[in-house]
C-alpha cells in the first residue's frame, strides 16, 4: 500500500489496573452497575473471548507487534482501556494515571515505531489531570488524553472539570472521548435486554455525553479544543440534521434552562472541532457518509484492538474513494490531529 496503517483507538492494560479491578469487584467496594457488568465478566469469565481479550491488553510488546504485521496495521496509537482511572477515589486515581503514563512511555521507547500513546488523567482531581496531561506530552512525549467516559457518573459537560479542556487546548493536543458502561441513572433498560456494551449502550452514553459538552458551550469557551470519538461518532453524524433543528427549537422554546445558544449549529462543532475513528465500524457506506458530512480530513481508521479483531476489517476501506482519500483514513489525518511525525 502507498500508505501507513494508523490504528488510532488500540487498548493496553497494566497489571496494576487489573489487580485493584480484582480487588473491587471481589470486596464489593464498587457499585457502578456499567463497571460490574463489563468487567465482572472479563475478569471472571473462562470464555475464550474473555480470556484472549485479558491476556492482549496486557501485551505491549513483541505478541502485539506481531498482531500487528499479521493484519497489516503499522502504528498502535495506545490508551488505557476503559474506564481506566475513572472509577477509584482520587488519590488512587492520579497515581494510577501517573504509573500508567510511564509504563505507556516505556513500552513506546522499545517499539517507537510500532506504538505512541494517549495519556490517562484522573477527573476526579481536574488540576492534577490537567498537570499529568502536561506530564504526559511535554516528558514522555504522549500525543493526548484518554477519557474514557463519565467518572463516577459525573459527566464532562460540568464547567468543574474544564481545566483538562484548558491544558488540552493550550498544549494543542485532542481528547479521546472513549466509552464506558452507561452510568447508573442511565443503564437499567439497557442492562435489563443484555444491551449496556458495546453493541449499543456504550454508543447512547457517549454519543450523549458528547453532545452534552457541544450543548453546554465547551467549544465557545474553548474554540480550538479537539475531541476524538471512535466508533464513527457514536451515531452522532448520523442525526446532524435533526440535531440543528431540535437543538434551535428547543433554545426558541426556553424549554431548559441548562440548553441556551450557541455561537454556531451543533454540525458545526462536529466539522470543526471533532474527529471521528472507524473503530468497531469496519463498514465502508457508513464510513463513506461521515466523510462526505464531516469531511475526509475528519475521519481516521481505528480497529478497536484486541476487543475487536478481524483481519478481514482492516483492509475495508482500501478501495474506496481516490488514492489520496484513502491515504487520509489512514495516515495523514492521524499524523495531524496526533502530530506524529513522518
Amino acid at each position: 500500500m502507498d500508505y501507513t496503517r494508523i490504528a488510532t483507538e488500540e487498548a493496553f492494560a497494566t497489571t496494576e489496573q487489573f489487580t485493584l479491578y480484582r480487588q473491587m469487584l471481589a470486596n464489593r467496594t464498587i457499585q457502578d452497575p456499567g463497571f460490574l457488568s463489563l468487567w465482572g465478566f472479563y475478569l471472571g469469565s473462562p470464555s475464550a473471548r474473555a480470556t484472549r481479550i485479558i491476556e492482549k491488553l496486557q501485551d505491549v510488546g513483541e505478541r502485539r507487534v506481531a498482531d500487528m504485521d499479521a493484519t497489516g496495521v503499522d502504528m498502535h496509537i495506545l490508551s488505557l482501556t476503559s474506564p481506566g482511572v475513572q472509577v477509584f477515589d482520587a488519590a488512587t486515581a492520579v497515581s494510577l494515571a501517573r504509573s500508567s503514563n510511564d509504563q505507556l512511555a516505556a513500552a513506546i521507547a522499545k517499539h517507537p515505531t510500532r506504538f505512541t500513546g494517549l495519556a490517562a488523567i484522573a477527573p476526579q482531581e481536574p488540576s492534577e489531570a490537567a498537570k499529568e496531561l502536561e506530564r504526559g506530552v511535554r516528558k514522555l512525549g504522549l500525543k493526548g488524553a484518554i477519557l474514557n467516559g463519565h467518572t463516577l457518573g459525573e459527566y464532562l459537560d460540568d464547567p468543574k472539570f474544564w481545566d483538562i479542556f484548558a491544558a488540552a487546548e493550550a498544549l494543542d493536543v485532542p481528547l479521546y472521548l472513549h466509552p464506558t458502561g452507561p452510568s447508573a441513572g442511565l443503564i437499567q433498560p439497557l442492562l435489563q435486554r443484555g444491551l449496556d456494551g458495546a453493541i449499543y449502550g456504550f454508543g447512547v452514553d457517549t454519543g450523549m455525553h458528547l453532545l452534552s459538552i457541544i450543548t453546554s458551550g465547551a467549544f465557545d469557551r474553548f474554540p480550538k479544543l479537539k475531541f476524538v470519538v471512535g466508533h464513527l461518532g457514536e451515531a452522532l453524524p448520523f442525526w446532524l440534521f435533526r440535531l440543528d433543528y431540535m437543538h434551535q427549537a428547543t433554545v426558541n422554546s426556553k424549554r431548559y434552562a441548562c440548553i441556551k445558544p450557541l455561537k454556531r449549529k451543533i454540525s458545526e462543532y462536529m466539522r470543526e472541532n471533532v474527529y471521528i475513528t472507524s473503530s468497531g465500524m469496519a463498514w465502508a457506506p457508513a464510513i463513506r457518509f461521515c466523510q462526505e458530512v464531516l469531511g475526509e480530513d475528519r475521519v481516521m481508521y481505528a480497529m478497536d484492538y484486541p476487543y475487536q479483531f478481524e483481519a478481514s476489517e482492516v483492509g475495508e476501506m482500501d478501495k474506496e474513494g481516490s488514492a489520496v482519500s484513502r491515504r487520509k483514513f489512514y495516515e495523514l489525518n492521524a499524523r495531524a490531529v496526533f502530530k506524529l511525525p513522518g
